[in-house]
């Protein structure tokens, strides 16, 4: 695929010029109206309240400068972040703070980033200001409430910087195992990534998506899946053939809406010609379990071109249920892709090959805890998920105490190499040296000596196929034996159906395997509930001892939401082993 251009304002200058009438993005908001009310922008639309946007903010900064979007998931948003690229600051896009509690997310990001500006809307602007205040050694940023800006003007000139900054933005990092970190993503970095997704999942056009496709997403802006899928994959896909318009019309709605009725996404898939979109596994469960057949009345699945399913582990059973859920709607075998990826290599890393149910492997689970990947039988061992072999990442396995590459089969950490892989975190020069810095030792033939990311991320090849295992962070020792917390967890969901978090808690004399796990009550008096608790508790310490040989010391019963998450909705191990330790889980199965 041929280099679509050189930054971001550049492309969106082009689309503008080039096809100003076009449909680029369609908001569908579902708060001011149940039924959804819909608001489109054509690319001439969008860069003129580009302009406005970069104007106002030039009165705040300079070239260089950060502009922290919070904002509520919608057309502002979109426009407020392009805006800050136009006007030559680094957009640094974070969720928009909610019903008044402290987000240290947000608060650790600005105070990270130091912003001139924050750029939000009148419905939130008071809750944002609490966080505009002055940072330690600078002035309190400006807020613009986009939305009250005037667009209605004629455009009077484009603005212009000079040269664009190579940093584009900075994608503040989840933090489900540390400190929030602001990758440094630059134009080059989102420009090279696009064009590997979609020369990966459209290996059968050539990498380029069908000129009617639709890119579905409900995936929030400050997420590097929602900035990819709703965001840049609609302006940078190419023309579908020579002379014809690029870019490609998004339909886009919020994920609070999404988590009030997950059958929305499923209804937009089907209205939506050559729908195109993404999910973390979680989604794909709501969607089987609140998607009734009164929803999807008269629809139809069958023109669905894919769906990424990426941002957490990925379960077989989950993909099993979600195409058995809506085959009956036409809904391919194929269309779930099982993905790897990260912010650090800007999103994008590996995905299963196009045209074959996913595929999933069965690994012997004590070879595979003593770091060896063996295939067994069709019964028992660990079910993983084939990414399918990386075609146009560079990826390698390797030993991370030797920095020396494992032999196939070998469990070790992947590392990427790449356009696509960030230079740093924002300043923190230590712990970029640390993750971006990789050297191998006596690299094989064709693979650069470095610099490498490396993930932090378990991975195997097996027979030329990439297998994700979980984070080196989060491997459990438990009487001296490795334990992969998301095997754990998986056996446990199966039983359970909810969120699960395996920790390691240390006692006198060595580690504990402690499972926390939410669980919905159901009906019923007091004595039934406890029956049911006891029969959960008792069929998922046997399904854990049978399965992966070892004892859970201790069985935590929680409600649903008990568990802390990321804003991607990772499970925070570290977090649930500090609560766990100072007690304040509430049990299920222990009175009030």
């Amino acid at each position: 695929m041929p280099v679509i251009g050189t930054s971001i304002p550049a492309i969106l200058q082009k689309r503008a010029q080039e096809q100003p009438d076009d449909v680029a993005y369609t908001f569908i908001d579902y708060e001011i109206d149940p039924a959804g009310f819909t608001e489109s922008l054509t690319w001439s639309q969008v860069y003129e309240r580009v302009q406005v946007v970069a104007s106002q903010l030039l009165q705040c900064g300079s070239t260089g400068d950060r502009a922290a979007i919070l904002a509520p998931q919608n057309l502002d948003y979109i426009v407020a972040f392009f805006g800050a690229m136009q006007a030559g600051f680094i957009a640094v896009p974070l969720p928009v703070p909610l019903f008044g509690a402290l987000d240290e997310r947000v608060s650790g990001a600005l105070l990270d980033c130091s912003p001139a500006a924050i750029l939000t809307t009148s419905a939130v602007v008071d809750e944002v200001l609490s966080y505009a205040g002055a940072q330690p050694g600078g002035s309190a940023p400006a807020v613009i409430e986009v939305d009250a800006l005037d667009y209605g003007s004629p455009l009077m000139s484009v603005v212009k910087v000079g040269s664009v900054p190579k940093t584009a933005y900075l994608q503040y990092t989840s933090g489900s195992t540390r400190q929030p970190a602001g990758v440094v993503v630059s134009h080059k970095n989102i420009i090279t990534n696009v064009e590997q997704v979609f020369a990966d999942y459209m290996e059968d056009t050539d990498g380029v998506p069908p000129a009617d496709t639709t890119m579905v997403s409900w995936l929030p802006f400050y997420h590097d899946m929602g900035l990819i899928q709703g965001v840049f994959a609609p302006l940078l896909a190419p023309p579908a053939e020579p002379g014809g318009p690029s870019g490609r019309a998004a339909v886009l709605m919020s994920p609070i809406s999404f988590l009030q009725k997950p059958a929305r996404w499923v209804q937009m898939l089907a209205s939506s010609t050559n729908a195109w979109s993404a999910a973390p596994n979680f989604a794909f469960e709501l969607a089987v379990r609140r998607t009734s057949d009164d929803d999807l009345e008269g629809m139809d699945l069958g023109g669905v071109l894919g769906i990424i399913s990426g941002s957490e582990r990925i379960h077989a059973a989950t993909i099993a249920r979600f195409n058995d859920r809506f085959a009956r709607f036409n809904l391919p075998s194929t269309t779930v892709r099982p993905s790897y990826g990260l912010a650090e290599a800007t999103l994008y890393v590996a995905s299963a090959p196009i045209g074959h149910t996913p595929a999933t492997v069965r690994f012997d689970y004590e070879k595979l805890s003593a770091g060896y990947a063996k295939r067994c039988g069709s019964e028992g061992g660990s079910e993983l998920v084939s990414y399918g072999p990386p075609r146009t990442s560079t990826v390698r396995i390797v030993d991370p105490e030797t920095s020396t590459e494992n032999p196939a089969g070998k469990v070790g950490e992947i590392w990427v190499h790449g356009d696509n892989v960030a230079a740093a975190y924002w300043r923190n020069p230590q712990q970029s040296e640390r993750t971006f810095g990789g050297r191998l030792v006596g690299p094989s033939s064709g693979a650069p000596q470095g610099p490498w990311l490396r993930t932090g991320d378990l991975g195997v090849m097996s027979e030329g196929e990439l297998f994700i295992i979980g984070r080196i962070k989060d491997l459990l020792i438990v009487d001296g034996r490795n334990h992969y917390p998301d095997d754990i967890e998986a056996t446990i969901q199966e039983i359970t159906g909810g969120r699960v978090a395996a920790i390691s808690v240390p006692d006198d004399r060595s580690e504990q395997l402690v499972a926390i796990v939410e669980l919905k009550q159901r009906g019923g008096s007091d004595e039934e509930s406890l029956d049911r608790l006891r029969t959960v508790k008792r069929d998922v310490t046997s399904a854990i001892k049978k399965s992966h040989s070892v004892r859970v010391s201790d069985l935590v019963l929680v409600s649903p939401g008990s568990l802390p998450i990321t804003t991607s909705g990772k499970v925070r191990r570290a977090a649930c082993v500090d609560a766990y330790r100072l007690d304040e889980f509430s049990r299920l199965d222990v009175p009030v």
